[in-house]
């Protein structure tokens, strides 16, 4: 579950919004309030808000979002629970509050709107607010057992821990299987097991390395292994043999039936690389 908090001194167009029929909202809780329209609910939060005409953003206003999981199963009562318990955590205590529940997309989520002043004129303290919404949308969820942010964070270190793994093993196959000569049959062995390589180019059309795309993620080569720099990669094709990835006329390649030129930094380091390995076969002979 995550939160969101802070102040906003737009009130009217907040309730409004969350009262949108196009994102399929219903009333979810309310609390020292009797109005039965935005129109109505503002005019209220705006008696109490007089009481301090300092305070400009005079609205808090919450997101908390369950995981979508958490939120099929979470249905009226369930979601009740949720904004009584956070506002118990931001010690928001006897207040206009209202939320909505908006079903509208897959990830259902709440929108709760609270007046920062109370009965006395006090405005309630945003210090921190977002930071403090975060924490208090994790103590409701770990009370409710419903899934942390915490958990959501392990869980997708684990699966990109799980992705960066496959397209490191994808690449060593493709590397063993196809033996390709160039960065262009490289890039169709890749594509043959799997995974999309996709050249990195900057404003000046060159070639600055690639990202590769697998199971919904797009990392770059150096998120996946360092070995899967574009230089690595080079060094890696240049073992095959009637390789054609140095014959590059003017540090241009042909890559994916487009001519593309290498940064300076990448045709430089190429370069060295094939002048010692002319060395090395002139010393053998």
């Amino acid at each position: 579950m995550i939160g969101k908090g802070k102040s906003i001194s737009h009130t009217g167009v907040s309730i409004r919004y969350g009262w949108n029929q196009e994102k399929d909202a219903e009333i979810i809780f309310k609390q020292q309030l009797i109005g039965e329209t935005p129109a109505e609910i503002t005019n209220e939060f705006q008696t109490i808000q007089q009481l301090n005409y300092r305070c400009k953003h005079n609205t808090l206003s919450f997101i908390i979002s369950p995981t979508i999981k958490d939120g099929e199963k979470l249905k009226v009562k369930g979601l009740q629970k949720v904004v009584q318990k956070f506002m118990a955590q931001m010690k928001l205590g006897e207040r206009q509050a209202i939320a909505f529940v908006h079903q509208d997309k897959k990830h259902k989520h709440i929108h709760l709107y609270v007046n920062r002043i109370d009965y006395k004129g006090v405005a309630y303290k945003d210090n921190f607010i977002g930071k403090r919404s975060q924490f208090a949308a994790e103590k409701v969820a770990e009370e409710l057992k419903l899934t942390t942010v915490r958990q959501v964070q392990f869980e997708k270190e684990f699966q990109l821990k799980e992705v960066r793994a496959e397209i490191k093993r994808r690449h060593d196959l493709s590397i063993q299987q196809f033996k390709p000569r160039s960065f262009d049959a490289y890039v169709n062995a890749m594509e043959t097991n799997g995974v999309k390589v996709i050249p990195s180019i900057n404003k000046s059309n060159q070639l600055q390395g690639f990202r590769f795309e697998f199971d919904n993620y797009n990392l770059k080569g150096s998120e996946v292994h360092q070995k899967m720099s574009i230089l690595n990669i080079g060094k890696e094709l240049d073992r095959n043999p009637n390789v054609k990835l140095f014959k590059a006329k003017n540090n241009h390649i042909k890559l994916l039936n487009k001519t593309l030129e290498l940064t300076p930094s990448i045709a430089l380091k190429l370069s060295k690389k094939v002048i010692k390995k002319i060395i090395e076969l002139g010393m053998s002979i």
